[in-house]
């Protein structure tokens, strides 16, 4: 029997996806559940299992945008799995044939010298190529055409590069990758952020003196305690979220229209970097969680997110966003909305520095941090208000985030 594989609906508003790379090749034999490729959503990247055993028929190409439902690949499931001693022998006469193709590439610079048949077409673009050209701010006199007669076509419209100067020496080479789906739509809701919100940032700065002093004492019983969890900062800088959204309810809220929609929890957003990207998983009812709790489900979603394997639904909804880029080195930075959400929290690298202290200069580990938020509906007393919240809470935990006993509040 011939069963056709489709693609299944990553999501509700995911239409297509796209095939990102094959784990097998064509005329293998696949076990049923066996992943046989990795999809691209505008959301994530998903592994696609075999739904039978049987030997596989590839329909798609890497690369390939097809629709949610689409045939992908067929699996015979009438055919014999072949004997495992014979699959290396049956490989290796395989991972010759690409090398004798690669030697027989280089006498095809000769064709590339074919166009020496000019004609009045050469180096003239056809209409869609001038468009592209023109976008690009490329002259068409320094493109070569491979069209008939040397015109330009859209492909050589699409390929070409403006020039880079005239070259001194040394290394000069380019390459061109399409970028994942994914990162196609990170940069299409950057960009929306961008032009639809009216976005604005303002910063303070936290002294992490009391935050680090709770740590250095109590990480490694929290360690311990709790099954090697870490007592990183990012617990810390939840609770003072979630407090600072109790506060200020306008910075948990979203546009809709002429509407805003306020919510009584607080979902929030956490952006970790992955391997295919800048995934933000969200961690439900964090403003319900105790802070082992929060270092166990970010814990979790980062694992997912570094293993390729976080889901749709695990970044689906969010009420804010909490990003870092301190784990990179920024001191400083405006981070963009994740919309629909309304406001951004970001964090910055931990830095030594003098500041006054009760008419005295002492050194203690600061942070800048930074609120970036749609000014559309959140208004500067709102915004500045929440930051302040967050500051205080930093520095000040015991009283304000563990209800003045630190070892009850970590569950020690």
């Amino acid at each position: 029997m011939i069963l056709e594989m489709k693609v299944p609906s990553p999501g509700e508003s995911i239409k297509e996806v796209e095939i990102a790379t094959w784990l097998v090749k064509d005329g293998d034999y696949v076990e049923k559940d066996q992943a046989i490729a990795e999809v691209d959503s505008d959301k994530a990247t998903l592994e696609l299992p075999a739904e039978m055993s049987g030997v596989i028929t590839l329909k798609a190409e890497e690369g390939d945008t097809v629709a949610v439902g689409a045939v992908v690949c067929l699996i015979d499931t009438d055919a014999a799995k072949p004997a495992g001693s014979t699959a290396p022998a049956a490989e290796a006469p395989k991972a010759e044939a690409p090398k004798t193709e690669v030697k027989a590439e280089a006498p095809k610079a000769a064709p590339a010298q074919a166009p020496a048949a000019t004609s009045y077409a050469a180096g003239t673009p056809s209409p869609a190529a001038r468009k592209i050209l023109d976008e690009k701010n490329i002259a068409p006199a320094t493109v070569s055409g491979t069209g008939k007669g040397g015109r330009i076509t859209k492909e050589d419209a699409v390929n070409a590069v403006p020039s880079m100067g005239t070259p001194t020496g040394g290394s000069r080479g380019t390459e061109r990758t399409k970028l994942s789906m994914l990162r196609r739509k990170v940069a299409e809701r950057l960009v929306s952020a961008k032009n639809e919100t009216a976005m604005l940032t303002t910063f303070n700065e936290v002294n992490m003196t009391p935050i680090n002093q709770i740590r250095n004492e109590y990480k490694d019983a929290f360690k311990a305690k709790h099954g090697g969890l870490g007592l990183g900062f990012m617990s810390f800088f939840t609770k003072a979220v979630t407090r600072a959204l109790e506060l200020y309810p306008d910075v948990n809220s979203m546009m809709d229209g002429d509407y805003k929609i306020a919510y009584d929890f607080a979902d929030i957003s956490i952006a970790v970097s992955g391997p295919k990207g800048l995934m933000v998983p969200v961690v439900r009812n964090a403003e319900l969680l105790t802070f082992r709790g929060i270092e166990a489900e970010i814990k979790r979603l980062a694992l997912r997110a570094r293993d390729g394997q976080i889901t749709v639904d695990d970044m689906t909804g969010g009420t804010f966003t909490i990003t870092n880029g301190g784990v990179f080195g920024s001191m400083l930075s405006t981070p963009i909305i994740n919309p629909p959400q309304s406001g951004i929290l970001g964090m910055h690298n931990i830095i030594e520095r003098p500041i006054a202290v009760n008419g005295k200069v002492e050194i203690h580990p600061m942070m800048y941090v930074a609120l970036s938020y749609d000014h559309r509906i959140i208004d500067g007393r709102e915004s500045v208000g929440f930051l302040v919240a967050v500051k205080e809470a930093l520095e000040n935990p015991v009283e304000l985030l563990m209800n003045g006993d630190a070892k009850r509040a970590l569950e020690l």
